[in-house]
C-alpha cells in the first residue's frame, strides 16, 4: 500500500541557493520540452515521448553547464511528468500549462534520499544533508520523494513510502452502516442521521484582513522589496486560510469514515456551480472537491465503501417517505411538508436520506427487511420499499 507523508525541510543559505537553482532548472525543461511537443505536432504532426526528449536533455547540457546543476533524475522526471500530463489531455484533461517562477516550486527524484540516523537530517541528491522536522516516523521503501517550496517561502518534502501491505477488504454494504451526506453552504455537510456540520466561513472570517493587506500590496511599486515583503504578508494569510481549511476537512472526513462503513454522496457539478457569481465565493470555501478526494483515498485505506450518485438524481425535491417529488421547492425553502404523505422535512436533512437511498437502491446485500426495519424519523418507508425494488 502506497502512502505519501509530507515534513518540512529547514534548509541552509547554501542549500537554499542551489534548491534556487535547481527549481529554475527542472521548470527550464519542462517549459521547453512543452513548447518542444506543441512545435512537433504543430508543424509536423509528431509525437515527442518523454524518452525522444529525455536524450535530447544530454545533448542541452553540453551547450547549457548549468543545468548540471541539478539532479539529472530531477530533470529527467519533470519531462516524465510533462509527457503525463499530455497524455492526459487527449483523455479529457486540460492542455499542460507552462511553469511560472511565481507560483510553488518543486521537483521529484525517485531515488538517492534516505534519512539520517539521528531522524533529524535526510539525503537529498546534490543538497546532501539537509534538516527536517520528523512529527511522525514512516515505515516502508521510499519510491519518490517531491522537494517543493511555497510563496511564503516554506520548504517541505514530500515521501512516497510503499509499507508492503495490502489494502483491507472492503466492509459488508448495510443499511444501518450507511450514512448519506448532503453538502451544503448553511452547514458544510448534513448527515442522513441530522448531524450538522458548521459552515466555518474562513474565507469570510479573514477577509477584512486580507483587503487591508491586498490594498496596501497594490500601492507598492511592483518589483520593489516593499512590494516582496507585501506580497508575502498577503500569501501568508492565504496559506493561513487553506491550513484552516484542510483541517476542518479532515477531520470531517476521518469521523466519517471511522463511524460508518458506507458513505454515500452526490457528485456536485462545482465548475458549473461556481458561475453564479451570488454564490461562487461561498461555494469555493467550501473544499467540497477536496473533502471528496480524501474521502476516496481514506475509504481506500480502512476498507469502507463509497458511493457516489449522479448529480441529476432530485435529492432536494424528492419526499424521503413517499418518494412524490415538489417540483416547486426553491432554495429559500429550508422546512417544507409534502403534500402527499403529510410528512415535515428539513430540506438538508430530507435530501441526505435521499442520497442514502439513491446510493444503495442498486446493492444486492441490502435486503427487504433492512429497508423497511430502516432508522428513518419517517411514519412511512415507502421511498425505501420503491428503492429496494428498483
Amino acid at each position: 500500500m502506497l502512502k505519501s507523508f509530507k515534513y518540512r525541510i529547514y534548509p541552509n543559505k547554501e542549500q537554499k541557493e542551489l534548491l534556487s537553482k535547481i527549481f529554475g532548472q527542472v521548470r527550464f525543461v519542462y517549459n521547453l520540452g512543452l513548447e518542444t511537443k506543441i512545435s512537433a505536432y504543430t508543424g509536423n504532426k509528431k509525437y515527442l515521448s518523454c524518452f525522444d526528449l529525455n536524450k535530447q536533455i544530454t545533448e542541452l547540457k553540453t551547450e547549457c553547464d548549468w543545468l548540471k546543476e541539478s539532479p539529472s533524475q530531477a530533470l529527467q522526471q519533470s519531462i516524465r511528468n510533462l509527457d503525463v500530463a499530455y497524455t492526459n489531455f487527449f483523455r479529457g484533461a486540460g492542455f499542460p500549462k507552462f511553469k511560472s517562477k511565481y507560483k510553488k516550486q518543486s521537483f521529484q527524484l525517485p531515488q538517492g534520499v534516505f534519512l539520517h540516523e539521528n531522524k533529524k537530517q535526510i539525503f537529498i541528491p546534490k543538497l546532501k544533508f539537509t534538516d527536517i522536522y520528523l512529527y511522525r516516523e514512516f515505515k516502508g521503501e521510499i519510491k519518490t520523494v517531491t522537494v517543493s517550496k511555497t510563496t511564503t517561502n516554506k520548504y517541505y518534502i514530500s515521501i512516497l513510502i510503499d509499507n508492503k501491505k495490502e489494502l483491507p477488504k472492503k466492509k459488508p454494504i448495510k443499511l444501518n452502516t450507511t450514512v448519506g451526506i448532503d453538502l451544503g453552504i448553511k452547514d458544510f455537510a448534513i448527515t442522513s442521521d441530522g448531524k450538522k456540520f458548521k459552515n466555518q466561513d474562513f474565507f469570510k472570517s479573514t477577509m477584512n484582513k486580507l483587503r487591508v493587506q491586498q490594498r496596501s500590496l497594490s500601492r507598492k511599486q511592483k518589483g520593489s522589496n516593499h512590494y516582496i515583503q507585501q506580497k508575502l504578508k498577503v500569501s501568508l494569510i492565504h496559506e493561513h486560510i487553506k491550513n484552516q481549511r484542510e483541517d476542518y476537512l479532515h477531520k470531517i472526513s476521518k469521523y466519517l469514515v471511522d463511524n460508518y462503513d458506507t458513505i454515500c454522496v452526490e457528485n456536485l457539478g462545482v465548475s458549473n456551480m461556481m458561475k453564479n457569481h451570488k454564490l461562487a465565493r461561498a461555494i469555493g470555501d467550501m473544499g467540497w472537491d477536496k473533502f471528496k478526494s480524501m474521502l476516496e483515498y481514506k475509504c481506500e485505506w480502512y476498507g469502507k465503501n463509497l458511493s457516489v450518485i449522479g448529480r441529476f438524481d432530485p435529492s432536494s425535491k424528492t419526499c424521503s417517505s413517499c418518494g412524490k417529488i415538489n417540483k416547486e421547492l426553491t432554495l429559500n425553502d429550508r422546512n417544507w411538508k409534502c403534500n402527499s404523505c403529510g410528512i415535515e422535512h428539513d430540506r438538508d436533512i430530507n435530501a441526505a436520506l435521499n442520497i442514502r437511498n439513491f446510493g444503495l437502491r442498486n446493492q444486492p446485500s441490502v435486503t427487504q427487511s433492512e429497508w423497511l426495519h430502516c432508522a428513518c424519523d419517517v411514519e412511512t418507508h415507502q421511498m425505501c420499499s420503491s428503492s429496494f425494488k428498483q
